[in-house]
């Protein structure tokens, strides 16, 4: 049999923000709809609600002094070492953000010079030839990470790659917005290396889909949704989160099935579903459609780890945030063995879709 090249993560790290905002902490917010009227309902049935439906009990936000290039070279620090490689080996540095680096006080995204670049200045990585950019795709944008770096490796252009997914979405967040309590801060890093194997291991399968033409609109930035502000003139994160449900439930099941489709994997194979930590009840209702798309199979119990009820939505870092946990024995009930295949699923801005299927 002959040996082919497979992208295989050989280290993980992330870093989890120390501040902890529980929902009480928004029960003095004046909450607004979006033409500027002041909610009916009390804030203490605002927020029962609201954790009925995202499943969210708290999240995490970075201290005045970090920003999304610190909490990304932090947990890329963590996965060089876990790696046990040497940072100058390194071919490609991506980073999958939205908004850069916003300090603390300030609503104005900084992206020059890239956060990769900024990642690679604070690893003091001096060799010329390990590339760094960003890669804003929404919420998918570490795993689209992951699947360009699969391709820099699978070419032999390159033997290693990290591939980073940082956010501060706190500082990006309309106070009068209650879709302000989904957002969250965060980092989680990985380490990708070309391996040689007889047998299929690594990222088996990928797949992708882009549906701006019809969805592009429904993550935008606006104004505050409290009209009697007019000295705010900032920009805040704004969704459409119905459409943005029904969208995630009409297509991510069958992305996610052409993506294991292409990877010739039964769906009795997967032994975990590491999917974006967008809504708890979402995430529920995804999977169980897209178990729905296979004859005679039912979502098993424990397939999905879940972090966003305990660490919020932190966009591109919930993916990898979560493996390095399970992988870091820190997710009660849930592991992941040597020999099991994965099903990595995110959605998001733009509206985008992508899922990996991979064997460890």
């Amino acid at each position: 049999m002959s040996s082919n090249t497979y992208s295989v993560i050989t280290g993980t790290g992330s870093y989890i923000p120390t501040k902890v905002i529980k929902n009480d902490n928004f029960i003095n917010n004046a909450f607004y709809n979006r033409s500027g009227e002041r909610l009916p309902k009390s804030n203490e049935e605002i927020i029962t609600k609201f954790q009925e439906i995202t499943t969210i009990e708290e999240r995490r936000y970075v201290t005045d002094d970090l920003n999304t290039s610190d909490i990304a070279f932090l947990a890329a620090e963590k996965a060089i070492e876990a790696a046990g490689i040497d940072k100058e080996t390194l071919d490609y540095i991506i980073v999958g953000h939205n908004f850069g680096d916003i300090n603390h006080g300030s609503n104005r995204v900084n992206i020059c010079p890239s956060l990769a670049a900024r990642v690679k200045h604070k690893l003091k990585i001096e060799n010329p030839k390990a590339i760094a950019y960003d890669l804003p795709f929404g919420c998918p944008g570490w795993l689209q990470g992951v699947i360009q770096a699969d391709y820099f490796l699978k070419s032999g252009d390159a033997k290693k790659a990290l591939v980073i997914g940082a956010e501060v979405l706190s500082r990006i967040i309309d106070p009068h917005d209650i879709d302000s309590m989904i957002y969250a801060d965060g980092a989680g890093a990985i380490i990708l290396e070309a391996k040689q194997s007889d047998e299929p291991i690594g990222i088996l399968a990928h797949s992708a889909r882009s549906d701006a033409y019809r969805y592009s609109e429904m993550l935008v930035m606006d104004k505050s949704y409290n009209k009697n502000d007019k000295n705010d003139q900032n920009l805040y994160l704004k969704m459409s989160g119905r459409r943005l449900y029904q969208y995630a439930l009409e297509h991510v099941p069958g992305a996610l099935k052409n993506c294991l489709d292409k990877s010739n994997t039964p769906i009795i194979d997967i032994k975990k579903v590491l999917i974006h930590q967008a809504n708890g009840k979402m995430d529920d209702a995804i999977l169980k459609r897209f178990y729905d798309l296979f004859e005679g199979e039912t979502m098993p119990e424990g397939i999905m780890p879940m972090t966003i009820s305990k660490l919020g939505n932190s966009s591109v870092a919930t993916v990898p945030t979560l493996l390095d946990l399970i992988l870091n024995d820190q997710m009660k009930g849930h592991s992941i063995e040597k020999g099991d295949t994965i099903l990595f699923a995110s959605v998001g801005a733009g509206m985008n879709i992508n899922g990996v299927v991979y064997k460890f």
